[in-house]
Formats: structure tokens, sequence, C-alpha cells
């Protein structure tokens, strides 16, 4: 995962010299016990990006502090694509971020059901105007789950990333030159 770390930190720095405006992120973990954190932390220099994380593995931190409806873990359950986003945006207020990365899962070997099964993890981003998720069903053991959700995780902070720099540079191609920042 280090690729990965490194590659997020390159694009924020990136987007930074581009538009003079530092993104900032932060993530609220369940399955991954903050991992996902661990590993953006891991760059020099990610504190000035980085704002925090919150490790919320029951349902009551997940409703007290990051706002999830009790509907929707009722409705739905705590491992589950509404459950994943209503986190990220509740992480996104919560640690007044750009960008917030959450995940939820069953890691294993036990918590599993015939509709949700060892392996089933939710990632989620909020942004402005933006809520991506992605279901994932990885087949390891439980330490092997929880690094491939992180990574699922980075990796969709990543290309998040790319899709915002390259959008921002189309549209800058777009403006008559003389009106270009």
């Amino acid at each position: 995962m280090a690729k990965l770390e490194a590659e997020i930190a390159r694009l924020i720095r990136e987007y930074q010299a581009k538009t003079g405006k530092l993104l900032t992120i932060g993530m609220v973990e369940s399955a991954t016990g903050g991992r996902i954190a661990d590993s953006i932390t891991n760059v020099a220099g990610s504190s000035d990006y980085f704002k925090g994380s919150v490790v919320a593995y029951s349902n009551e931190v997940k409703m007290g502090l990051l706002g999830v409806k009790r509907k929707t873990l009722e409705s739905h359950g705590a491992v589950s694509e509404q459950t994943a986003l209503e986190m990220a945006r509740g992480g996104r207020k919560l640690l007044d971020v750009d960008i917030c990365v959450s995940d939820t899962g069953i890691a294993g070997p036990s918590g599993a059901t015939p509709e949700k099964p060892v392996g089933l993890f939710y990632v989620s981003l909020a942004a402005r105007g933006a809520g991506l998720s992605q279901k994932h069903a990885f087949r390891g053991n439980r330490e092997k789950n929880k690094r491939d959700a992180a990574e699922a995780a980075l990796n969709m902070l990543k290309q998040y990333l790319l899709r915002r720099l390259n959008a921002r540079e189309r549209s800058a191609r777009l403006l008559p030159h003389a009106a270009r920042p």
C-alpha cells in the first residue's frame, strides 16, 4: 500500500499547485480499525492535509458521533452501502474536511449471514457534491480482508483525486487563454 498513500499525497500536492487550494481529508473506519488512517500518516508531511480519523466500531458511535440514522441501520444494517455513505458524510462534517472516506464490513471469521458473507465490505467517499460507494467481496482471513479493504479505500480516494484533477485540467483547457486563472 505504500505506493498508494504516496500517490495520494502527490495528487493532493498537484491539486494544490494547480488551484492554490489544499484539499483536506479524513477517515471514518469501522471494520478496518484505523488501517486507512495509519497508511495515510505513513507519508511525511501528511499532517498538512490529513485532519484526523474516527474508528466507529459500534452502531452507537456511528449514530451518536457520525449521525448515521437508526432507520438506516435497522433497514439496511451496519454493513451496507447506505451506512457507509452516511458514515462518510457524517465524518466529513465532524472532521471538517473536503473529502472523507469510510468503510464498513465483515472481516470474519464470524459475523456473517447468508446475505452478508465474511469478506463483504463497503467503502464510501463523501466530498462536496459527491457521494461514492463501492461494494467488495474479499476472500481472505480476517487480517487479509482488513488489509484488502484498506487498500480498496485508498484506491477509491486516489481515483477520485485523479478524476478531480483531470476535470480541472479539462475545464482549464476550455477557457479562453485570457480567462485562465
